[in-house]
């Protein structure tokens, strides 16, 4: 009997089968039931199944397929080419393009890093420094990469040399970092120097350009700024600015004076002839000679080429409007230049409407703009309008305010902390003047506002007190006249000594009538005392010296007239019959003319 084989030998080897989707799904379809009857008891047995989906439209598959559908290019008849996708064709370019451009931005790369390798070799400055001046000089780069790129062509000993060689080879030729450290110890900051560097586009010009600047005087301060600020002139041929300043000298500004217009204006390097030509001929048109032109050339270089034409024209134009001529506009531009560049909207409008409010006539805005043209060039809000809310707060009324500042314009521009308040204060305590008065002196002379306290009024209050006027009194009599403290103590001295010594006056008729101060001792105290001492009369100061010469002779006429009637007895004997008749005003005056004479009888 044979032996019993083991039982893995009556086993079948059947071939491996992979399991399928369905019988992997049967497998685990017992769970998924079982794991739902669980959860709820009542439902069935099969899972229920989603919808199956709609089938797409016709509509659908034909927009779906005309979409992915290449597009057809236009072919005009005739034509056999075959026609190829629009996509290939376009594609090609474009893909060439950017392999360009990224090439292009190695390039600019590999010269930024040398340009910065150069300056920090050079000691130009720290290294964010650098950093910041090679992110500005994007045009001196480009320029970089195009003649590195121009010397292996053009430069057979270079040709072998990579482009970072060739890149550091230009920037040294270039002396890019000797002008660089000259320009910072110039005081140019690196916007400017980048600014002057990607303007000129040859570096070598700039120093010859330094050498012709310096021969028409400009300074070593101001090199730099007229490079970075002169716009193209760096690309200009010496020929055409030496025309230039020829031209400016021949129209009066002298050559001593050219770096300083320079300095302060060089975009006139920039311009042409025929602009230049038209610009001096604007303001020569105006009655300006050659010494006037040049003076506010020199005054103001800024006038001459920094605004436009219109510009110009609109504000000669508004100027005008206030009753100027054509001849006084020009005599106040070369006096005050800095007019052109107030801004009509900004400045000069807010300014006119509001000494409009302050009842300054147009009239009285033209005299403040012929008297002291800078206030047309003072801020409003900030410098005009505190002044004058003092001038209200010190006592001035509203309705004088504008004839204090058509009277004496150079208010507005005093300081109010350091010369205006200090001179009302002194006013106020050495001049005696009292806190009612004080606005009526400001209104009737506000030059006292002017004058120097240590030089000025604190030595005509020592004067006046040195005469035996007491302070109170002193404050009167400048209540009264407020020009006497603006009087020079040598004007006043051999005045006052007539009056005491020759007219034998008591001061009380100084004290009463301190316009004494005011008239002629020639011309109008001297002869007139003469006169009243041929006569043989006397009268208070006030009748002796005001009036014109004719009413004085009247005065002195009655006064001989009444003194030889009453030296005759007529003055007595008149009855009511024979005096001649007279009206009530002519009384008054007759009375009063008798209480202020004084008749001497011999």
């Amino acid at each position: 009997m044979a032996a019993a084989l083991p039982h893995s030998h009556l086993r079948l080897h059947l071939p491996p089968r992979a399991p399928t989707p369905f019988s992997r799904r049967r497998h685990r379809l017992p769970s998924l039931v079982t794991a739902s009857r669980l959860q709820n008891p009542t439902t069935a047995t099969h899972p229920a199944l989603p919808p199956p989906a709609p089938a797409p439209s016709a509509a659908l598959l034909a927009a779906e397929g005309a979409s992915l559908a290449p597009r057809r290019e236009h072919r005009f008849p005739g034509s056999v080419s075959t026609p190829t996708s629009s996509a290939a064709a376009v594609g090609i370019p474009e893909a060439e393009d950017a392999v360009l451009r990224r090439a292009l931005e190695v390039r600019r790369a590999v010269a930024a890093e040398a340009l910065v390798a150069a300056l920090s070799g050079g000691k130009v400055g720290g290294f964010t420094y650098i950093r910041n001046l090679t992110a500005l000089m994007g045009p001196f780069v480009d320029r970089v990469v195009v003649e590195a790129a121009a010397m292996r062509r053009d430069r057979p000993d270079l040709a072998h040399m990579s482009f970072n060689a060739r890149a550091k080879a230009y920037i040294e030729e270039s002396s890019l970092v000797e002008l660089v450290r000259w320009f910072k110890h110039n005081s140019m900051t690196y916007p400017q120097i980048a600014k002057v560097v990607c303007a000129c586009s040859d570096l070598a010009k700039v120093r010859t350009m330094i050498k012709w600047l310096r021969s028409i005087y400009v300074k070593g301060d101001f090199l730099g700024r007229v490079l970075a600020n002169g716009g193209s002139f760096l690309n200009r041929s010496f020929e055409e600015l030496e025309e230039i300043i020829g031209y400016l000298e021949s129209c009066g500004v002298r050559r001593d004076w050219i770096g300083y217009v320079v300095s302060r204006c060089p975009q006139l390097l920039s311009m042409s002839m025929d602009e230049l030509e038209t610009r001096v001929r604007f303001y020569t048109d105006m009655g300006m000679d050659e010494k006037d032109f040049g003076t506010m050339v020199y005054d103001y270089p800024r006038v001459l080429g920094y605004l436009s034409l219109e510009e110009m024209n609109s504000k000669v134009q508004y100027l005008k409007e206030f009753g100027l001529s054509t001849e006084e506009l020009g005599r106040l531009l070369a006096f005050k230049p800095q007019l052109m560049a107030c801004s009509i909207e900004e400045s000069w409008r807010p300014l006119v409407k509001y000494l409009y409010h302050l009842n300054v006539s147009r009239d009285g805005m033209k005299r403040m703009l012929l008297v002291q043209p800078t206030i047309f060039c003072l801020d409003l809000e900030t410098v005009i309008a505190p002044k004058v809310q003092f001038l209200q707060d010190i006592g001035v009324r509203s309705d004088a305010i504008g004839n204090v500042l058509v009277k004496f314009p150079p208010v507005l521009t005093y300081s109010l902390y350091k010369k205006i308040r200090p001179v009302v204060i002194f006013l106020l305590t050495k001049g005696g003047v009292k806190q009612d008065d004080i606005g009526k002196v400001i209104a009737l002379d506000p030059q006292l506002l002017g004058c120097s306290i240590a030089h000025k009024l604190e030595v005509s209050v020592k004067y006046f007190r040195s005469l035996g006027i007491y302070h109170f009194v002193l404050g009167q009599m400048v209540a009264d006249f407020p020009a006497l403290l603006r009087y020079n103590v040598d004007i006043l001295r051999p005045k006052y000594q007539y009056l005491r010594r020759v007219m034998v006056r008591p001061l009380k008729d100084l004290i009463e009538f301190p316009r004494f101060f005011s008239y002629s001792l020639e011309d109008r105290i001297e002869p007139r005392h003469k006169t009243l001492v041929a006569n043989r009369i006397n009268m208070k100061l006030r009748y002796m010296l005001a009036g014109s010469d004719e009413e004085f002779a009247q005065r002195v006429w009655e006064a001989v007239e009444r003194r030889a009637r009453f030296e005759a007895g007529k003055g007595a004997v008149e009855t009511i019959s024979d005096a001649p008749e007279t009206s009530e005003s002519e009384e008054e005056e007759t009375s009063e003319a008798a209480g202020c004479e004084n008749v001497n009888v011999d």
